[in-house]
């Protein structure tokens, strides 16, 4: 004989869709805002679907846990570590033919006309300029790359001439005068591989060749950086919103020296895998610290590690929540649970800037204050 057991009914089905629905919002909310985060936090108005509370709607019970609503200064700041030295290094090759007779030493710092390196007992020498050479200037030659020359003649200090597109005999005249003062044959022919263009004055940073050496076209002879001290940083690609070219960034120096700058370039590089492994794309940052107060700073270091903080945004006065009390709402977008007594309601906000964990919120009866559902 069996004894009796109470089977308890099961509760009615509007009362378990009730309770599914209490449960739902946190859950995909989860799911929204990691997506929102991987994307960099931009605060846009999505949909997702059946998600959560409808807006203005009255929610079953409390939540488990309040947090005010709080006017504050919101700042998407990034701190990462930093290289301090002299920029990105560029390589020079040879466009001459003959035999490497002399070279610069790593750390030299070499200014327009002036010698770089030696072929075959004779200079190349360093000018000014965004473009290489490609060919022998002579009289009757024109374009550009005369004018780039030209440029440079007169300024160091050879006259006679007009700096213009056009190389005449008055041009010629005073290239023989300058290779007279260079120690060359005087022929009043620019020939290709005597000159080295870079975009200002230049410090050695590896030498790639050896005395004796053959120099060819193509023969790479030095590795140079500009002169100016620079900060070098590598982003992954996830923070690539965080660098931007102009925006301003704050380099904490050795001993805690903190200076202002502004991001020159941001250049996307992607790095080879070794022993068969995918390559990887990071975003690498370049600094130059050119004001007076950042040059006097950096003056004291050749090569160091440093701190660089970017901001991507900063909104001022702005009323935020903490990202996990937001809730998707049935028919699209973002809500907060306003908690007002004993009840509660989904109340649908506009979404700004994400930064630490906040979220910049707007919408009817949003105010400074009032409490929102959270988790626990």
């Amino acid at each position: 004989m069996t004894g009796d057991v109470t089977v308890e009914p099961a509760p009615p089905k509007q009362d378990r869709e009730r309770r599914a629905r209490r449960r739902r919002p946190r859950l995909k909310i989860a799911l929204s805002i990691a997506v929102l985060v991987a994307a960099g936090g931009v605060g846009a108005v999505a949909a997702f679907g059946d998600a959560g509370g409808s807006g203005g709607g009255t929610a079953t019970g409390l939540p488990p846990a309040t947090a005010k609503v709080t006017k504050q200064t919101l700042k998407d700041a990034q701190t990462e570590d930093g290289q301090l030295g002299y920029g990105p290094a560029h390589t020079v090759t040879s466009q001459a033919k003959g035999t490497l007779t002399k070279l610069p030493e790593s750390g030299d710092e070499i200014t327009r006309g002036h010698e770089l390196y030696e072929v075959d007992g004779a200079p190349v020498v360093l000018m000014y300029g965004s473009k290489p050479s490609y060919r022998p200037l002579r009289s009757g030659t024109e374009g550009s790359d005369v004018k780039r020359f030209e440029a440079n003649l007169s300024a160091l200090g050879y006259d006679g001439f007009t700096v213009d597109d056009e190389y005449t005999e008055d041009t010629a005249d005073a290239v023989r005068e300058w290779q007279d003062d260079i120690g060359v044959a005087e022929t009043g022919i620019v020939e290709l591989g005597r000159v080295a263009y870079a975009d200002g004055a230049v410090r050695v940073d590896t030498v790639q060749a050896n005395p004796g050496e053959p120099a060819a076209p193509g023969k790479k002879v030095l590795d140079y950086t500009g002169t100016a001290k620079a900060v070098t940083v590598e982003l992954d690609t996830a923070d690539q919103r965080m660098a931007k070219e102009g925006s301003a960034v704050e380099v904490t120096l050795p001993e805690n020296q903190a200076v202002t700058a502004k991001i020159d370039e941001v250049t996307t590089v992607i790095e080879p895998g070794e022993q068969g492994e995918d390559p990887t794309t990071k975003v690498e940052v370049t600094i130059w610290l050119s004001s007076a107060k950042a040059k006097k700073a950096a003056a004291g270091y050749a090569l160091a590690s440093v701190d660089v903080t970017f901001t991507a945004g900063e909104r001022e006065g702005v009323l935020t929540v903490p990202v996990s009390a937001l809730v998707a709402l049935r028919e699209g977008g973002f809500g907060v649970e306003v908690v007002k007594g004993g009840a509660s309601s989904y109340v649908p906000v506009e979404t700004g800037l994400f930064a630490d964990g906040k979220v910049e919120v707007s919408g009817q009866g949003i105010a400074e204050g009032v409490l929102v559902g959270v988790p626990k």
